[in-house]
């Protein structure tokens, strides 16, 4: 089974010269035990702790949201998980087929929410190339985007945020952002995943049911999601998983082999783009082994010859775990309030009123 989710500290604190048995095996976990775990908690936490009636999931065709909707079946049973879709005009073509397949597969009802018209009546689309055009004053229709970063393992360790066009004619650029830019364009984007969060919890309260988060461990400590977005939700049953053991857990309920291979994505950028080019700094089977070798005590010459990096390489991973905690700390945080109010505090267990 997989350890809870870690306080987010940071790496270069002091570490135990553990120098010796490590392996990609520290991630390797029993997936029928930890369906069982995970299946049960799941149950506690929406049929009584939160007394819903069945959960819903945004089903992207992608691994993290494929398992939780799966894990939630198991737990719930079909009848009781909705999953919705939510297309709009930049997403990959292939998430709206993978996602009905999925649900297919398990045997549950979706519905689509295509938010593309919300989308533009907000001026998502809009908002974004306006900041897109104080660098690329052509940018219009025809044309493609999206946002990388450097690799954290060259650059003495600093990323360097660039945006990526290409032109109707396929020519591509690639322009490093200003930091006004680059938060403009990136404000625009949230829309994306907030629409979205809107949709889960109008369907949620429809039925009465709970809303499913959907990130893993890397996402979450990393802070690799939207506040008020995919970040929102009633309960996060693989937030606990490093993304290696979410493939572990997909490859044991069945989720359909094109998912598993699939890499990773955004599907936020009309361009394809990965979510190492966006944001880790490594392919998330070596980033996870760094993530667990940082918070273990594990020292870096242990680590490196597994994840195939130098000691030096290593370090430089680790300070990008603490930096972008430091960064991401205030998306875990809930409002912050001038004192504890007692009736919405949140280890309030009895949600009926005294003398009831």
């Amino acid at each position: 089974m997989s350890e809870p989710v870690p306080p987010r500290s940071d790496p270069a604190a002091q570490r135990s010269p553990v120098t010796a048995g490590f392996s990609a095996e520290v991630l390797r976990i029993d997936p029928a035990a930890e369906v069982r775990r995970i299946s049960d908690a799941i149950r506690t936490q929406v049929l009584r702790t939160l007394r819903r009636r069945g959960a819903v999931v945004g089903l992207s065709g992608g691994i993290d949201s494929s398992v939780t909707a799966a894990l939630c079946v198991a737990a719930l049973g079909a009848d009781k998980v909705l999953v919705v879709f939510m297309p709009e005009k930049d997403s990959d073509k292939d998430s709206l087929r993978l996602g009905r397949l999925v649900a297919g597969q398990l045997g549950v009802q979706g519905v689509t929410e295509d938010i593309e018209a919300v989308l533009t009546a907000a001026g998502c689309y809009a908002r974004r190339d306006d900041f897109i055009r104080k660098l690329v004053p052509e940018f219009g229709p025809g044309w493609g985007c999206k946002v990388t970063i450097t690799n954290v393992l060259g650059n003495e360790g600093y990323s360097i945020t660039s945006l990526v066009v290409q032109a109707p004619d396929q020519r591509m650029q690639t322009l490093r952002l200003p930091l006004e830019i680059y938060l403009g364009i990136i404000a625009a984007t949230n829309m994306k995943q907030r629409t979205r969060k809107q949709f889960e919890y109008y369907h949620a309260d429809r039925l009465n049911y709970a809303v499913a988060g959907t990130p893993n461990r890397l996402e979450y400590d990393q802070g690799f999601f939207v506040k008020n977005g995919d970040g929102a939700a009633d309960f996060k049953p693989i937030a606990h998983l490093y993304k290696t053991q979410v493939y572990q857990l997909a490859e044991f309920l069945g989720i359909p082999a094109e998912i598993r291979a699939r890499p990773p994505t955004t599907d936020t950028w009309s361009l394809a783009q990965t979510q190492e080019e966006f944001y880790f700094s490594l392919p998330y089977d070596r980033m996870d082994l760094c993530l667990y070798a940082c918070d273990h005590g594990i020292a870096a010459e242990a680590v490196a010859p597994v994840v195939g990096l130098s000691v030096e390489q290593v370090a430089r991973v680790w300070r990008d775990i603490a930096s972008k905690r430091r960064a991401t700390n205030y998306l875990h945080c809930p409002p912050l309030l001038v004192e504890p109010v007692l009736a919405h505090d949140q280890t309030r267990t009895n949600p009926e009123p005294p003398g009831k």
